[in-house]
């Protein structure tokens, strides 16, 4: 266990839990930081990674507890992205395996963020997400406003951050923003079913199509079309594609160790 965060290992599956419940797991720039760490670590020896928070919450925002000052003149609200909060996104962004966000409760602020940029999103019938930044007079963070965009529409996107209003599961599932909805007391249950069909997967060609998947809604198509012949021709000197041919042929199912 690592302060804020409790980390379990089963079978090339990583499952890392952000553990402050008395915050409701709020962000501090510290615990931040050592999640981009700890995803940075365990990516070398996981085959795919699941982030969850606890039965009352994914992530309740950034804890905003210790903002004592409030003379806007000594505020730089900006400062703490650039620190903490940019690099652990693009941490996320950057990994080279398959990470399933696992969320109960609310996924709020930052907390929304992190809970969208999963590759698989299984979300409890009971949660969340909520854009509450124009509630303290912010903006969304955390790359919040790009994947809303692409996500949802810039229409809807509008709405979830000028109103600040919750936005339940099922409504989520309805726009395209999370892959399941499941009862909360399976949302566990359900991103580990789904850990391991991704673990039992050719995960070098995974960590590739999530690569390109980040990227291709910010490039040109014929950037695309160049960006998936690099990622094939990696594929196709991993021992992962020599494994699949040959399980093609012998009519057998591929054994991607």
């Amino acid at each position: 266990m690592t302060d804020g965060l409790k980390i379990e290992r089963t079978g090339g599956i990583t499952t890392i839990a952000l553990n402050d419940p008395k915050t409701l797991n709020a962000l501090t720039p510290q615990l931040a930081k050592t999640l981009a760490a700890t995803l940075m670590d365990v990516e070398k020896t996981s085959r795919v990674i699941i982030l969850t928070g606890s039965d009352r919450a994914f992530c309740s925002g950034a804890n905003l507890q210790g903002q004592t000052d409030t003379n806007p003149e000594n505020i730089d609200a900006g400062s703490s992205l650039d620190q903490a909060y940019n690099p652990l996104m693009l941490t996320i962004r950057n990994l080279d395996v398959p990470l399933i966000t696992a969320i109960s409760g609310p996924a709020a602020g930052i907390g929304a963020s992190i809970a969208m940029a999963g590759d698989i999103i299984i979300a409890g019938k009971s949660s969340y997400f909520l854009e509450a930044f124009c509630h303290i007079g912010l903006v969304p963070d955390g790359g919040a406003t790009w994947m809303l965009v692409r996500n949802v529409g810039r229409v809807r996107a509008a709405e979830l951050a000028l109103l600040g209003e919750k936005l339940p599961a099922q409504q989520a599932f309805e726009w395209g923003m999370v892959t399941r909805v499941v009862e909360d007391d399976a949302v566990m249950s359900t991103a580990h079913d789904f850990a391991k069909r991704l673990a039992n997967g050719p995960t070098h060609a995974l960590g590739l199509m999530r690569k390109l998947l980040w990227i291709a809604g910010d490039t040109s198509f014929d950037n695309q079309l160049s960006e998936e012949r690099d990622a094939q021709t990696s594929a196709g000197k991993h021992p992962h594609f020599a494994e699949g041919v040959a399980a093609f042929l012998q009519k057998r199912k591929a054994n991607f160790e």
